[in-house]
Parts: structure tokens; sequence; C-alpha cells
């Protein structure tokens, strides 16, 4: 054993990207993963003619659509790593949403950013309290706080958001200031060099040309500190020995308590931050729109939820779904007959799990998902547009999909969702 790893030891290294590209692992699947994707979109937008399927204003308005998702999914990994389940995503974006609203009249984007975070914690902490304090049941509690807090929100809304403001009963006023916004450097210094080669259509090469462009054009601070709260969220929790204190407490709190981790204290601070993320998420919104709406997170919270089940609770599933959810949302938004193309996508999708099924010899799975090939394919030829009810339904008809078929492989934290009490287990 000493001399094969002595081997491993002295072998030279051939470089990160070339031990990412040939070695073994989960990055180098997850990398090859993404490459067969894009070329497999690229290969759908050449077929079908849909340019908006990888055009820089479509991979934009993902982003964009993506972010308040991905921070509420994140809120939900804190938590329910320390075994605490949040169904009140909702409610904590809501009060987020109202508190930038107020604060950034006021103050502008900083007290936007700090009074969303605030309100989205104050969620979080009445969960806390509510679930690890007097074990009440976390389904129960988190649905409660979805519901009191639009109530709350608009009995502020009623008493703050006067017609002297500027405001009214179902809005606030204008924020103060907008947040600031930049372009990285060398990638979106040319748009003209970018956007010509995404204007030629050519197979992979304008596809790259409109991620690059859509991806580094504009980006907001708020976009770019969720897109790294991601790593850091990873770091804190995987390669620290806070984190794993934290995720012992979601996995077997017993075994954590007796080896004398803090598991309240710790429980408390995951789901106070899971709120203030989940608030951040609302602080998203309303620097969108410039503006605090009622209704204003349709259900992001939710959809957030999702995200972090279909990313099996990891930071970088999480991500992917938020992504995907946020592609969805932007392609129906931007292209109605773009999302029949989709039609194609998951036909040659189906195809391939047909033929790997079929391969491993489960032939009625092969035969179901060779049969849904089919009839994608026969959708992709004969319909030419969509009732505008389903192509709205996208994103949520995507989450649903997404769902059902990541279902055979998640595998949520052992005490999540568990009340747990000191000396009864």
């Amino acid at each position: 054993m000493s001399t094969t790893a002595a081997t491993r030891t002295d072998r030279p290294s051939r470089g990160p990207l070339t031990d990412l590209l040939t070695g073994g692992g989960r990055a180098r699947r997850v990398l090859w993963l993404l490459v067969g994707l894009w070329v497999l979109f690229s290969l759908v937008r050449v077929i079908s003619g849909e340019q908006e399927l990888t055009s820089s204003s479509t991979l934009s308005a993902a982003l964009l659509l993506a972010v308040p998702i991905g921070l509420a999914a994140l809120g939900g990994l804190w938590s329910e790593r320390a075994g605490v389940v949040n169904i009140g995503l909702e409610g904590m974006m809501i009060l987020g949403t109202w508190g930038a609203g107020w604060a950034g009249y006021q103050w502008g984007w900083v007290g936007a950013v700090v009074g969303g975070m605030v309100f989205g914690a104050a969620g979080g902490l009445l969960h806390a309290i509510a679930t690890v304090t007097f074990g009440v049941d976390h389904v129960v509690s988190g649905v409660a706080i979805n519901i009191l807090a639009e109530g709350v929100v608009r009995f502020l809304s009623e008493l703050l958001f006067t017609e002297d403001t500027g405001g009214g009963p179902t809005q606030s006023p204008p924020l103060a200031s907008d947040p600031p916004s930049f372009s990285l450097p060398v990638l979106s210094s040319g748009p003209d060099l970018l956007g010509g080669l995404e204007r030629q259509h050519w197979f992979l090469v304008s596809d790259l040309a409109g991620l690059l462009h859509g991806l580094t054009s504009g980006v907001g601070l708020l976009t770019l500190l969720a897109v790294l709260l991601v790593p850091v969220s990873y770091l804190l929790l995987w390669r620290t020995a806070f984190g794993l204190r934290l995720r012992s407490c979601g996995e077997n709190p017993a075994a954590a308590d007796s080896l004398g981790v803090p598991v309240y204290r710790l429980k408390y601070l995951a789901v106070v931050v899971s709120g203030a993320l989940a608030g951040l998420g609302g602080v998203f919104l309303v620097f969108v729109a410039g503006i605090y709406r009622e209704g204003q997170t349709g259900g992001r919270g939710f959809i957030g939820l999702a995200a972090l089940i279909f990313g099996n609770w990891r930071p970088g599933g999480l991500a992917a779904g938020a992504g995907l959810f946020g592609f969805a949302d932007a392609l129906q938004l931007r292209s109605q007959t773009a999302v029949v193309a989709l039609l194609l996508l998951i036909a040659i999708l189906l195809a391939g799990v047909a033929v790997y099924q079929a391969v491993r010899r489960k032939l009625t799975q092969a035969v179901l998902a060779g049969v849904s090939a089919v009839a994608a394919l026969v959708g992709f030829l004969t319909i030419d547009r969509l009732p505008e009810g389903i192509v709205f339904f996208t994103p949520h008809l995507t989450t649903l999909l997404v769902l059902s078929l990541a279902s055979q492989r998640l595998r949520m934290p052992k005490a999540d969702g568990l009340v747990y009490r000191r000396g009864e287990h």
C-alpha cells in the first residue's frame, strides 16, 4: 500500500485542467456532462432554427431569473443540513421583499439589502423558535410562516406606505438609488465581437459567444454576490470544522450532542442564516422591479425548495437546478415558439435514456423512454405553437419533470425534519 501511495505521490502533475479532463471523480463527470448538454443545445438550435435557445438575451434573462431561486435554495440548504425542514422559504422571501422596499426607499440600495436580510432573518428566527425550542412540526411551522408573512406585509404596507410617501397598500415608493452593475473585462469589453459571432449562427461557436456575452455584460452586484455565495457555502459547510458540526446536527444530533456540539445553537444559527438568504432573494426581486409589490415572489420560494431537492442537498446541484428553472422561465418569456424546440431536446434525451436502459437490460424502462421520445419528436414535428397557458406553465412543468426523474437518487440528511430533544435519543 505504501509503494502505491508513493507511486501516486511521485507522479508528475499534468496541470489541473488536464487532471480534471482525464482523471476520475465527480468534477470530471460534471464537466463532461455540461459540455455534452451544451453541444446538444447547439445541435437543437441549429436543427430547429430557434436562435433564442442560446441567445445572449435569453441567457442573461435566465441568470436574472435563477438568482432569487438559487438564493432561496441556498437558504434551504443551510437549514436542512442542520436538520430543520424549511417550507417557509416563500414567506421569508416575502418578508425580504417588503423589508427591501421599506428600507430601500429611505436609505437606497444598501439599506434595501440590509432591510431585506433582517426581515428574512426574522422569519427564520420565528421558524427556529417554533421548531427547535417548542418542537412544532417543521412543515406546519413553515406553512404558518408563509401565511403569516402575507398578512404581516399587507398590514405594514397599509400602515407605512401611504400616498404621501408615494406608495400604497400593495406597493412601496421607488427605491432611493439603484445598485451598481458592471461588465467583466476582456469578455464583455468587446460586445461587437461577441455579438457578431453570435449573429453568424455557427454551430457551437455562436452559442459560446452568446453564453459569454449574456453572462458577463451588465452583471449586477447582487448577482455576483449570489453566484459567489454558492462556493462560499460549500467551503463553509464541507471544508471547515464549523460545517462538519452543523451538518452533524442534521445527520445524528444525539451523537453530535454527546461529543459537545452545541446542537440547539447551531440549529438556530442555520435557520436564521436560511431566512437571511431567502430574504436576500426577495431583495433581488425588488432590485429588478425598482420597487416592492405585493405578490412579487410568485412562488419562487417553493421553486427554490424544489431546486434544493433536485440538487440532492448540495450547493452545486441546487445551483444547477436554479439555472434550469431560470432558463425555462426565461425561454417562455423570450420566445413561445422556442419552447416547442424543447420537445426535440426532450426527444433526444429520452432516446439516450432508452438506449442506456436497453444496454442495462431494463426493457420496461427502455420501452417507456423510447415511446416518450417518439411522442416528443412527433410533437416537435407537428406543433407550430403551444397554447399560452402551457407555455406559461413551462417552468412549473420543468420542476415536476425534473423532480420525478431525480427522485431515485436523492438522499436527504437523516435527521432532517425530526424534532430533537436532548436525552430522548
